[in-house]
């Protein structure tokens, strides 16, 4: 959260109002937002510190106020509600000379730059999508040439584990430029305007870094068939305010949007029309599966025995992910070695396979299972 931010207190003069020997000393307030949805998409600024303390003590004065209350605006924007953090002396009554302290609405929504090491070597097939990708290189590395052409939107889809994320990464390392991430579910905010804002927030950010990209995982959280609203909330105000960024009403050059998803066609079609290329991540072919394993036990701390065929084991992983091979295969075969001790071995990876191969064939847990 950003600093506090003390008023500085101007007295009134307003002579109908009086202090009390028991008034608040201060009031610390926060803005808490609309009690319904639907309202506006986004809080008002308090932006005059001053003023707004001349406005509230006006407004609120012989109110007896504690931790926890809510203080409602009646003028310029009805029912917006103020949160009262701390008032000193607690329970006390606001008065002329009242001082108000803004606490400003809620910033923890902080995306750190993402610089990594992964390049394209590192992600194994894909390499349709690689390709599709050197356009978005040839942009970020020189965005003015581009002009209005510019490829600003981009989806990335496919089964989960497919390696979306680490062709971003990779994207943003081959280009030396920053990389905003920020999973979709994040953007859900407790009030109504806290989704619309935090996507504000990541935009002016991605405006300081350019050229950068911006990478929204999981983009199905927040931009879902509005047929299925009901089911997942209402997060409107989130949808528009990712319109308006993706639509490039705030011209802010240099900036890639890449949104992935393993649910393309539960996107909203207003939201998918925005994009100018959809890029398939597919399921690896068995020679690359070949290739994740041989790739991924190279780097194990205990070495493989003989009898282990990782061939073989491609052969038996049909309708694995890059993601499968690693969390639910390698890494319990290499686990089940340690605990065992000794070298990495068949029997290990078979035991290791047949509980992946089961969790595989578990129905999904969810609100209907």
């Amino acid at each position: 959260m950003r600093a506090k931010q003390r008023v500085n207190n101007k007295k009134s003069n307003n002579s109908g109002s009086s202090a009390k020997g028991n008034g608040a000393k201060t009031v610390t307030v926060k803005p808490a937002g609309y009690p319904l949805k639907g309202m506006f998409h986004e809080y008002p600024e308090t932006s005059e510190l001053d003023v707004f303390e001349f406005y509230a003590r006006e407004q609120w004065n012989g109110l007896v106020v504690k931790k926890g209350d809510f203080l409602f605006d009646r003028r310029m924007f009805p029912d917006f509600a103020f949160k009262i953090i701390d008032v000193d002396p607690e329970s006390s009554e606001i008065g002329i000379n009242t001082k108000f302290i803004v606490e400003e609405y809620e910033a923890d929504f902080f995306v750190p730059e993402i610089k990594s090491e992964i390049s394209f070597s590192n992600i194994i097939g894909q390499q349709k999508a690689k390709d599709k990708c050197k356009l978005i290189e040839k942009f970020l590395s020189n965005p003015r040439k581009f002009g209005k052409w510019a490829p600003k939107n981009i989806l990335f889809h496919g089964p989960s584990g497919t390696g979306k994320t680490m062709m971003a990464k990779a994207l943003a390392n081959s280009v030396d430029v920053p990389l905003l991430a920020v999973k979709a579910t994040k953007l859900i905010g407790e009030f109504v305007g806290d989704g619309a804002r935090q996507i504000h927030q990541l935009y002016e950010k991605a405006e300081e870094v350019s050229p950068c990209i911006i990478f929204i995982d999981e983009f199905d959280a927040v931009a879902l068939n509005r047929s299925f609203q009901e089911i997942r909330g209402d997060v409107s105000e989130i949808v528009n305010a990712i319109l308006t960024e993706m639509d490039g009403i705030d011209e802010r050059d240099g900036i890639c949007t890449i949104a992935a998803t393993n649910m393309m066609m539960a996107l909203d079609p207003a939201v998918r029309s925005r994009f100018e290329e959809e890029i398939e991540f597919t399921l690896p072919a068995e020679e690359e599966r070949y290739m994740i394993l041989q790739n991924y036990t190279a780097t194990f701390p205990v070495k493989l025995a003989k009898d282990v065929n990782l061939l073989n084991f491609a052969k038996k992983t049909t309708g694995f992910s890059g993601r499968d091979l690693v969390e639910k295969l390698l890494k319990n075969a290499l686990h089940k070695a340690i605990l065992a001790g000794g070298k990495v071995k068949g029997r290990q990876f078979e035991e290791a396979l047949t509980e992946a191969v089961g969790k595989k064939s578990e129905p999904p847990k969810g609100m209907f299972a």
